[in-house]
């Protein structure tokens, strides 16, 4: 079958899970049959493609794909910023690119690099962008993978790796002193597939399921039952999105029924004052989409 949207994702990583989980809720459920690298969705002008998360930046700038979602860190990386649309930034999977130095060194900030210093990486050209950026000339060793144990063998004096909550560094008696770049997890297209009116429609299909579903994430559903004299305090509490909706609750005439969006952040605050104003059988509930 003939498709229009190859959407690349992903194979594994940290990353890999909330993206599929999203994509679920938005409603582009796929069809994975065991280890297959391609999947097939509810959509079927929407098919998916599995691949390293660092592959995905050249797949989608070459066209290999027509969208993508990946790291900003890789797409960077990778040297094709230019070359690809950025449509949404999923605003989690927040890491930092950083330098860092054995704990007991006394390299302490950027300014005390010295040329001719070695660096291990598995970033090497952002890391030689940014160091040639502060007029700094290193040997960069591109290692693959254990970056942090490079100090420590004599492979290096300092690494440039990922990191998100430092912890890694630090049980490897590491220490950030500079950050090259931080990351979040990004929704990225094809520059002819985005141009394209036929791929363009089915693609903004795909911003805003995934939209819908983030936006939702930060929200609650919120039902009561309350004294139809409270209704004014109550809706100064709960504005909602368009105002609360408010009906009658037939089996007792000075009861209304209130429902409305809000803030997951406000819920414990708002929750205290609506049982003040005398308003019972309260559920908050989780909401999927907001279209």
């Amino acid at each position: 079958m003939i498709f229009l949207i190859l959407l690349a994702l992903p194979n594994k990583g940290r990353i890999s899970e909330p993206i599929n989980e999203i994509l679920d809720k938005s409603g582009l459920k796929m069809t994975v049959q065991g280890r297959s690298l391609f999947a097939k969705t509810v959509d079927e002008n929407i098919n998916v493609m599995f691949a390293r998360a660092r592959d995905i930046p050249e797949f989608v700038a070459d066209g290999v794909a027509d969208v993508g979602i990946t790291g900003y860190d890789l797409i960077l990386e990778r040297g094709v910023e230019n070359k690809i649309e950025f449509l949404l930034d999923f605003e989690f999977g927040k890491a930092n690119l950083v330098i860092a130095s054995p704990e007991n060194s006394n390299i302490n900030s950027i300014n005390d690099i010295k040329d001719g210093m070695k660096i291990a990486t598995e970033f090497p050209h952002l890391t030689e962008k940014y160091l040639k950026s502060k007029n700094l000339n290193l040997e960069i060793i591109e290692l693959s993978g254990a970056t942090e144990i490079a100090p420590f063998i004599g492979v290096a004096d300092l690494i440039s790796d990922l990191t998100s909550t430092g912890t890694t560094l630090k049980l490897n008696r590491l220490k950030p002193i500079e950050t090259i770049v931080s990351s979040t997890t990004r929704l990225i297209a094809n520059k002819n597939s985005i141009n394209d009116p036929e791929k363009k429609v089915k693609i903004n299909q795909i911003v805003s399921g995934i939209k819908s579903v983030l936006y939702a994430q930060t929200k609650r559903l919120i039902m009561m039952n309350a004294p139809k004299n409270k209704i004014e305090e109550i809706r100064s509490i709960i504005p909602g999105m368009s105002g609360p909706t408010i009906s009658e609750v037939l089996s007792n005439n000075g009861v209304v029924a209130i429902h409305a969006v809000i803030d997951e952040k406000d819920v414990f605050h708002i929750v205290a004052k609506l049982e003040e104003l005398g308003a019972k059988d309260i559920l908050v509930v989780p909401i999927e989409r907001i279209l």
